[in-house]
């Protein structure tokens, strides 16, 4: 097994494939049958196993930046693939039965999309050392056929602050968080420095929506828009969300009362669901999750399969901040102040905090 601490460069492209096939609610088994014949490995595996977080395929956004990354491995590699939802209020053992069901059907990876997978994993892992898995935002120690697929989330919210900061109007802005746990924690740290970086004296709107996933914060648009109606009305007149599904609430609250949302994770500006409120779209932080399910998809059919922790971060292209809409670009001075601290940051000038 190797490991690896950063995600590759040619994974990058990735995080901005348009999601036009992303559908809600279903499953697929794509399988193929000329496995790995592109790059002559003797791959024998089926195709890639995908196990959907809370929100499931057609969030735009977490979700579907993996499904994204799943399409351009099977493409390139001519490898099949399976993707499956979650349940509504299912427990670990459902999520087991879902890796053990993708890892016998011969799937080679098969990976659990969100850290609410990492006690399947590690069970599943003990009982398929010979096939690899994959968990995206987890770390911990777990079995040499386990790759931790994880991010500076951190860093690509201070470029949000940093934007969301120069943009507003009222020096007021806000932040959504989907679930109070501690790896969204690290987007709230993020945004608020970068904010900082530019106004210590900002004012910033801070709100989780649920305390605990099953109680769909990740999941529930109506949570997400009633939070941005509340920010809005006290002033905030920038809203960054990191609360999957629930952020089309944000974005939409946000377009309807004619102030600025940034997205999360996908380039929501290109997302066609969310085309109509894409004028107050004004960036992404990026979060490259298909470029991890394509660099472990690669890995394991090139016959050396990554293994232990591989992080994203803004130096390799793991994390980042989409420019997709004209009205941002034109905004010089905002673009030169987060390409500014993107440097900084990739320079080791500037730390951004996780907590």
């Amino acid at each position: 097994m190797s490991r690896r601490t950063r995600f590759s460069q040619a994974a990058v492209a990735v995080a901005v494939i348009a999601l036009a096939a992303a559908g809600c609610g279903k499953s697929s088994d794509e399988a193929s049958n000329d496995s790995g014949k592109k790059t002559g490995s003797g791959y024998s595996g089926k195709g890639i196993g995908l196990a959907y977080d809370i929100g499931g395929k057609g969030d735009q956004s977490f979700n579907d930046a993996a499904y994204a990354g799943l399409q351009k491995a099977q493409k390139e590699f001519k490898i099949g693939g399976s993707d499956i939802e979650p349940q509504d209020g299912e427990s670990d053992a459902d999520k087991v039965q879902r890796l053990e069901q993708l890892a016998k059907s011969g799937y080679n990876p098969v990976i659990g999309v969100g850290f609410v997978y990492a006690p399947a994993i590690k069970e599943v892992a003990a009982k398929f050392p010979k096939v690899t898995f994959g968990i995206i935002d987890d770390e911990q120690d777990k079995a040499a056929n386990v790759a931790d697929l994880v991010f500076h989330e951190e860093q690509a919210s201070y470029l949000a602050g940093v934007a969301a900061a120069k943009t507003t109007k009222k020096n007021h802005v806000g932040f959504i968080g989907g679930v109070d746990i501690p790896l969204i924690h690290k987007f709230e740290a993020g945004f608020k420095q970068g904010a900082r970086s530019v106004n210590p004296k900002i004012k910033i709107e801070s709100q989780y929506l649920t305390e605990t996933p099953q109680e769909g914060g990740f999941a529930s648009p109506d949570k997400g828009k009633d939070a941005a109606s509340g920010q809005i009305e006290s002033g905030a007149d920038v809203i960054y969300h990191a609360a999957g599904l629930s952020g089309q609430g944000v974005i939409s609250e946000a377009a309807s009362k004619k102030v600025w949302a940034i997205g999360v994770d996908s380039d929501q500006y290109q997302q066609k669901a969310l085309a109509k409120y894409k004028d107050y779209i004004l960036g992404s932080a990026l979060k490259n999750v298909g470029g991890a399910v394509y660099d472990l998809s690669k890995s394991v059919v090139d016959g050396k399969p990554l293994s232990g922790v591989v992080r994203g971060d803004l130096k390799s292209g793991g994390v980042g901040f989409a420019d997709s809409n004209p009205k941002y670009k034109a905004m010089t001075d905002v673009v030169a102040a987060v390409d500014k601290a993107k440097q900084d940051i990739i320079d080791g000038k500037v730390t951004v905090d996780i907590k």
